[in-house]
């Protein structure tokens, strides 16, 4: 199979990369070539733009992956247009070039995020549920809207909605770790917030699941079984770390310090992979403790 990935240097798409490489060919756009080269190796095609491109039907599948981390910066007006932008404009670039062919890719699998949703309490989420309207809703709307442009009768179209992603090379779960390891982990705010989560690993099975199956189109909620609420997950992870578990982060300290975009933190989603599992999907890891004794154990296997 020949596939265009986007967001092939990042923390899903290098894990991906490792599975794709050995059995298909794989195209791989960057604005950085050299990038590409230094983590993916010589024997990728580095494409730094479409433009050279007057169509996609030299490929099988895309994948998109690409966008600026939503949660590594305070949300300035700048930088909310900077997490809009790198979503927003590579997504409509490729349904343009796919639209312009006349033998188009047979799927497109693109990138979204359970911040689709908003805050929903500790209400079980769905990929039915009505979304809570906020910045995070918004990004992802319209992320999924542009994909959404791509669906044709050649074409199916697969927006993964993912949740925090675990896995020893990057994400979420790497910023935690030193706080947690001085023995100065804990809950932020309440605690009683839900985090939908998922392991790298099935991140890049289900993606190579939604490849293979010709009868999966859609969303598909990309998070582990098992949610659990921010408090949960902070004893966990603690208690895999052989640490105390007493420290908590305020609310206000949250806010102060990120502004708006503590309500990501601070509000959560109970999410499930409903239509996954439908699908006939199965977790490697569908319970948090299994998730993170892997996780925490990667680094000392590499």
């Amino acid at each position: 199979m020949k596939i265009l990935l986007t967001g092939g240097t990042g923390f899903i798409g290098s894990r991906l990369m490792s599975h794709l490489r050995p059995h298909h060919q794989v195209s791989v756009l960057s604005r950085s070539p050299n990038k590409v080269y230094q983590r993916l190796g010589h024997d990728i095609e580095a494409l730094s733009s479409l433009d050279d491109l007057p169509d996609l039907d030299r490929f099988d599948a895309v994948i998109n992956l690409a966008g600026e981390p939503i949660a590594n910066k305070r949300w300035s007006p700048a930088q909310k247009e900077r997490i809009c932008h790198s979503r927003w404009q590579i997504t409509e670039q490729l349904v343009e070039k796919l639209r312009a062919g006349s033998k188009p890719p047979a799927v497109v699998i693109s990138g979204s995020a359970v911040g689709f949703y908003g805050r929903q309490g500790d209400t079980l989420v769905d990929e039915d549920t009505h979304p809570h309207p906020e910045f995070s809703h918004e990004v992802c709307a319209r992320w999924e809207e542009l994909a959404q442009l791509a669906e044709t009768e050649q074409t199916r179209v697969c927006r993964i909605r993912l949740g925090v992603v675990l896995g020893a090379e990057g994400g979420a779960l790497v910023k935690m770790l030193p706080s947690y390891r001085f023995g100065l982990g804990g809950p932020i705010g309440s605690g009683k917030q839900y985090m939908s989560w998922i392991h790298i690993e099935d991140v890049v099975n289900l993606i190579l699941f939604l490849l293979e199956h010709e009868e999966c189109s859609g969303p598909f909620n990309a998070t582990a079984p098992e949610p659990v609420t921010n408090a949960q997950f902070s004893k966990t992870l603690a208690a895999n770390l052989g640490k105390p578990h007493f420290a908590k982060v305020p609310a206000w300290a949250m806010k102060l310090l990120f502004g708006e975009m503590a309500d990501l933190l601070l509000t959560g989603q109970r999410v499930m992979p409903v239509r996954l599992q439908q699908a006939g999907f199965h977790f490697r890891y569908p319970t948090l403790d299994k998730a993170l004794k892997e996780t925490l154990s990667a680094p000392r296997r590499r």
